[in-house]
């Protein structure tokens, strides 16, 4: 939350009360008086400026560098195609608005050391490179309605230690793109939900990945399903994916948060990376609802609910997989219906679970081979595992996340909107 709160201070810092000019842009060369491109109206626009495009479509590579507290979009509640890439470098407090962005041989819109960029309604999509590529420490905010997707590059990949959160309208969607919906690498993604990242794959390019999350190099998640639904669905690398020292957050505050029908795994955490599951669903995805390996933790606390995962001709299927030096601890929720046991834990692993229900999973409560252990309530029929001492299932503190305060990101919005309606 820290990210985020230095965020909304930066907004408020770098949005004054009055902007400074106002400059019209009509692509069509039919009005008299306007400026022809955003790019002309750029050459002339300063501090505070505002550029409102009133007719387009705009064919053109616009280039933002240097700018502070720049406004450029459509006139308010109406959107503009722009034929060609985005790109704001070493700039603070620019905020795009209506934008339907498409460009075939590079970036939709590209963020390169700048910070207190809001993109607010605007659509990424079809470009030959990423919907929307952050480096250098950038950091943005996203309000829906907006769209990142069949993009081939991936939607949005996030290097460089940057950031970006979503705002508190929706929907955002991150779908079809031929390679990761979320690439961080490293960086940090938020999301207050009303977000769907679904049926992302590879191609085959070097370096394509297909997850619907796919964090590396220390980078961090939090998906939180406050503001509306959070589907993770149809990608065909996986769900979530952690590796490097990276972390998530996944967690239900309201709506739903489902993780199903993903490829070899719903999440996927490794390599000294750590995840935390509250009241999620995941289900129907081909491998491992949840799967912890090299050094990896897990924790599932609330009401999670691990049903239908797995393949049957997989020896080492299983709702929760926990290998190769791995800890997993569970608090409540079900996993039923899975083929294989609800926790199978190999190789110096070990499974710390009470109070959850097991039921009709066709490996029975928990498999351990000899080197993993148990810590459990678990006793009977379908425990294969040994336990070690009576003296775990410590207790464990659920916290609950906030909600930030959007008031100084929308008092942003309520100026941009007072500023660019059409006369």
């Amino acid at each position: 939350m820290k990210n985020s709160i230095l965020f909304l201070l930066l907004l408020v810092l770098l949005f004054p009360a009055i902007c400074r000019a106002q400059m019209t842009v009509d692509c069509t060369g039919n009005n008299q008086g306007t400026y022809s491109s955003i790019s002309s109206a750029l050459s002339a626009a300063g501090f505070g400026s505002t550029i409102v495009v009133v007719a387009g479509p705009c064919t053109e590579d616009v280039y933002i560098a240097g700018a502070k507290n720049l406004f450029v979009g459509a006139v308010w509640g109406q959107r503009i195609t722009l034929n060609g890439l985005m790109s704001v470098t070493q700039s603070q407090g620019v905020y795009l608005y209506g934008l339907d962005i498409s460009v075939p041989y590079a970036d939709g819109i590209a963020l390169y050391e700048s910070q207190g960029v809001v993109i607010d309604s605007c659509t990424s999509s079809h470009n030959g490179g990423a919907g929307l590529n952050l480096g250098g420490g950038s950091e943005a905010l996203i309000n829906g309605p907006a769209a990142f997707d069949f993009n081939l590059g991936g939607g949005i990949t996030i290097s460089g230690k940057s950031y970006v959160e979503t705002g508190w309208a929706g929907p955002i969607d991150i779908s079809n793109n031929a390679s990761s919906g979320v690439l961080a690498s490293p960086g940090t993604f938020f999301s207050w939900g009303g977000l769907t990242v679904t049926n992302n794959y590879p191609t085959g390019l070097p370096g394509a990945a297909g997850s619907g999350l796919d964090l590396s190099q220390n980078s961090a998640a939090m998906l939180g399903s406050c503001n509306g639904p959070i589907v993770v669905s149809g990608n065909q690398q996986g769900g979530v994916l952690m590796v490097e020292t990276s972390q998530a957050s996944i967690f239900s505050c309201g709506n739903d948060l489902l993780v199903a029908n993903n490829g070899p795994f719903g999440v996927s955490v490794g390599f000294g990376s750590q995840v935390t599951l509250d009241a999620v669903e995941v289900s129907g995805n081909s491998g491992p609802a949840v799967d912890v390996y090299s050094n990896g933790q897990a924790r599932l606390i609330g009401a999670n609910n691990l049903h239908n995962n797995g393949n049957s001709a997989d020896q080492r299927s299983a709702a929760v997989r926990v290998d190769g030096n791995s800890e997993v601890l569970l608090r409540g929720g079900q996993i039923t219906h899975n083929a294989g046991p609800g926790i199978l834990a190999l190789v110096n692993s070990s499974a710390d679970f009470t109070g959850v229900s097991f039921g009709s999973n066709t490996g029975g409560v928990i498999v351990c081979d000899t080197s993993a252990y148990m810590v459990s309530d678990a006793t009977g029929r379908g425990v294969s595992c040994r336990t070690p001492h009576g003296l775990g299932n410590r207790r464990v503190t659920i916290q609950r996340h906030a909600l930030p305060d959007w008031k100084a990101a929308k008092t942003i919005q309520a100026k941009y909107r007072a500023l660019a309606k059409r006369k």
